[in-house]
């Protein structure tokens, strides 16, 4: 996977350095929104909260919703391609998605990478 249990904080934090980078003509940072990645964490949540009272393989139908969690992330990245798109591309999470192929244990690493990606976006400055 993308993403493994030792590196996620770390991959996490340097996604979002990255990002923070970017800044508009005033010098403030064009980034994603918070409001807009917990938006992508909130559509996580309910899967999550599911797969953890399950056994290793996921079956059919929460793989089907994991798919479906990728055509939402997708769908976001084009309403806003200049901010979401770029995040969503930075830290991976398409491929991330992917890389799931009904794994239990790759559903809570995606889950917990996110949640990183959310809490670096906060403690670097991320606002509403």
């Amino acid at each position: 996977m993308a993403i493994n249990e030792s590196t996620y904080v770390d991959q996490a934090e340097s996604v979002i350095k990255k990002l923070s980078a970017n800044k508009d003509n005033r010098g403030n940072p064009k980034w994603i929104t918070t409001s807009k990645i917990r938006n992508l964490l909130a559509m996580t949540a309910d899967i999550y909260n599911e797969v953890l009272g399950m056994s290793e393989e996921l079956p059919e139908e929460v793989c089907s919703r994991i798919d479906y969690l990728r055509v939402r992330f997708v769908y976001e990245c084009g309403r806003d391609p200049m901010l979401v798109k770029t995040f969503v591309e930075q830290a991976g999470l398409i491929e991330a998605l992917k890389e799931i192929n009904g794994s239990r244990k790759n559903f809570i690493l995606f889950n917990r990478y996110l949640e990183a990606l959310v809490a670096y976006h906060r403690f670097y400055g991320g606002k509403d």
